[in-house]
């Protein structure tokens, strides 16, 4: 390939640095390069800094045209060289390349570190999220038989070997998603492989672990477990949902809410029927806010914080201003909230509020 770029080159420099350029990105994939490792190739082969913006798996990479990663949340060009991720998907790498024609080695360098990013995100994240609803309801269903819930799993890209987890959100659409891509653990492995003549080579350093890769609002995320367990992944997952909040003023709590960090509160389900008549002390939280607008923020606080002083500087209040709302309350609920036994019952009135919602 070096001889046959140098003959190239001879006769037209732009084909001997295309050849070039494919030989650099395919040493890339052999080695499993990086999404990082990749769009430095590209920025440091064009000579202008190149970013790869990947909504779905919410990845955002930008590196500069000396190697340097500096990423940032300003919308690129659509003027600038760009090419998608998948064949007729929208632009998602880019050459920070303005006022200027696209050259054939701008093409090239786009074309194949586009397509080798794409291999390492499906390799390392999954599609997230998984699609098809039949497929996914095929292999959330405990009395499919085992066979059809495989053949779904491998339908959705998932590896049958690997864990997965289910999500579940209100509108009662679930997701399924390899355990690493929703886990904060979960990391992309990096290499080295630099452009040559153009960046050092050494060994890269560690990788950013990927976010986690869930949907936005209230989420209910069940258990790693194997593939054909899911249904039981999905079960939990419900049931964390009951659980989540709006995270507002009004409905203070916790958006995204992991089945297998509940414990025995996971019981309380079994105890409040959603839509039904609510235990007495929810009744009371209900008519205490309804008399004081801040009161279930600040309750909210004391619940969740280790200390008063630290509940007031939650609600962004001085600690005597917090004082004499919790004295306030007391009056309103008509029990303590000072005292071990009183947050107890302040925590799982909240609770069940919650879990009493329709």
């Amino acid at each position: 390939m070096k001889e046959l770029a140098g003959r190239l080159t001879a006769l037209d420099p732009d084909a001997g640095a295309a050849v070039q350029v494919i030989a650099y990105f395919d040493r890339l994939a052999e080695a499993r390069a990086g999404v990082e490792s990749l769009v430095r190739g590209a920025a440091v082969l064009a000579g202008v800094p190149a970013r790869l913006v990947d909504a779905e798996r919410r990845v955002r990479v930008r590196v500069e045209a000396d190697g340097t990663r500096r990423d940032t949340d300003l919308p690129p060009d659509p003027d600038w060289p760009s090419a998608a991720l998948a064949p007729d998907g929208v632009p998602a790498l880019w050459l920070e390349r303005a006022g200027a024609t696209p050259s054939v080695v701008d093409a090239v360098i786009l074309e194949r570190a586009a397509g080798a990013a794409r291999l390492v995100l499906d390799r390392t994240r999954g599609r997230a999220p998984l699609e098809d609803p039949a497929l996914v309801e095929t292999l959330l269903d405990a009395t499919a038989p085992e066979p059809a819930r495989l053949h779904a799993a491998r339908k959705l890209g998932l590896d049958p070997a690997a864990p997965a987890r289910a999500l579940a959100t209100p509108g009662g659409r679930p997701r399924i998603l390899p355990a690493s891509s929703a886990s904060p653990a979960s990391s992309e492995t990096q290499d080295a492989v630099a452009p040559p003549g153009r960046y050092g080579v050494g060994p890269a350093g560690p990788a950013r672990a990927p976010a986690a890769v869930v949907p936005t609002g209230r989420v209910g995320v069940g258990p790693a477990v194997p593939v054909l367990d899911l249904p039981r992944s999905w079960s939990a997952a419900r049931t964390a949902l009951r659980f989540t909040a709006d995270g507002t003023a009004q409905d203070p709590g916790p958006r995204v809410v992991h089945a297998d960090e509940l414990g025995g509160v996971a019981l309380l389900t079994d105890l409040v029927v959603p839509g039904a008549e609510p235990p007495p002390d929810v009744h009371a939280v209900e008519a205490a806010a309804a008399d004081a607008p801040w009161l279930l923020a600040t309750l909210y606080a004391v619940t969740a914080t280790a200390s008063l002083r630290a509940a007031a500087a939650e609600v962004n209040v001085h600690h005597s201003t917090l004082q004499d709302r919790l004295v306030h309350a007391e009056h309103l609920l008509g029990w303590p909230l000072r005292t071990p036994q009183g947050r107890l019952r302040l925590q799982l009135a909240l609770t069940m509020r919650r879990l009493a919602r329709p």
